[in-house]
């Protein structure tokens, strides 16, 4: 059997020309399908290029848009500087990828962004705050501001690190601690500036209509009215602190706390329960005398 390519054979040395049994068919396309086939391929090219020239001429008209034109602002808009840029939950703390969405949430809330974008605030770190470290007898401490904006603390967790605070909760906080980006004391200006960025996030929550946000992870005992008694939302901003932008570390930020061990954490734990029990007995004793 022979393999191509095949050598020129002269057809009489493999049959006879005038055999009987020589026959030779020849195919072939008829013309007029040939010119029925170039028609077609011409007009599916003048369609493309008539689909190609109106895209162009769509994409000139449309008008460019900038970051002063409303809506949803893309990664190259200069808004996208005014945010967090840095996430950092305590990594000792249980969960602390649950710490990390709702620090998540915080930055993406609607109201926030444009509060942030509006003040042009930017932030290099937002971190949670470990309640053992900011809970007294007397009072929670709910929220830092460091040296005017380089590090924003929130207490994200209940006392006892069963969960999580109401989002709502947390959420006037930071309100008043990007507050403290202008103005450390809390004097006048300080509390304007923070009614005018709370009823700024409020308005700009489009997602939930200033209602609360969740019904679901995060919750509290008493809402913020009923906590404001025993809670201090911060003492002021605070200037200096153990916070070292460029070389912060989760296990940095916690490493006092966590050198307390789980005695200090059980210890913590009983104050806080002795506290609720003594409260309880105050308002049973109140409502006996009434």
């Amino acid at each position: 059997m022979q393999k191509a390519p095949f050598p020129p054979t002269p057809l009489r040395t493999l049959l006879p020309l005038d055999s009987p049994k020589f026959k030779i068919t020849l195919l072939g396309t008829p013309t007029k399908a040939i010119e029925t086939l170039h028609a077609q391929s011409e007009e599916t090219a003048r369609r493309a290029a008539a689909r190609a020239s109106a895209f162009a001429a769509a994409a000139k008209n449309k008008p460019a848009r900038t970051a002063g034109s409303g809506g949803v602002h893309t990664l190259s808009d200069s808004s996208s500087s005014y945010t967090f840029h840095r996430l950092l939950p305590l990594s000792y703390l249980p969960r602390p990828e649950r710490s990390l969405e709702f620090l998540k949430r915080l930055r993406d809330d609607p109201g926030i962004k444009a509060a942030m974008a509006k003040h042009k605030f930017s932030v290099p770190v937002l971190t949670e705050m470990n309640p053992a470290e900011h809970t007294t007898m007397e009072s929670r401490t709910l929220g830092l501001n460091r040296n005017k904006g380089e590090v924003i603390e929130l207490r994200l967790r209940t006392d006892a690190y069963d969960g999580y605070r109401d989002y709502r909760t947390i959420r006037k906080t930071l309100c008043h601690e990007l507050a403290h980006c202008v103005h450390s004391d809390h004097d006048r200006a300080f509390w304007d500036l923070t009614a005018q960025i709370e009823k700024e996030v409020e308005r700009a929550d489009w997602k939930h209509g200033g209602n609360r946000l969740t019904g679901q992870d995060f919750y509290v005992p008493e809402d913020w009215e009923a906590e404001k008694d025993m809670e201090v939302v911060d003492e002021c901003g605070w200037t200096g602190g153990e916070f070292v932008l460029g070389g912060l570390r989760e296990d940095e930020v916690g490493m006092r706390a966590g050198a307390q061990g789980v005695e200090g954490r059980r210890e913590m734990l009983a104050r806080a329960a002795e506290e609720r029990m003594r409260k309880k007995g105050d308002d049973e004793g109140r409502k006996g005398g009434n």
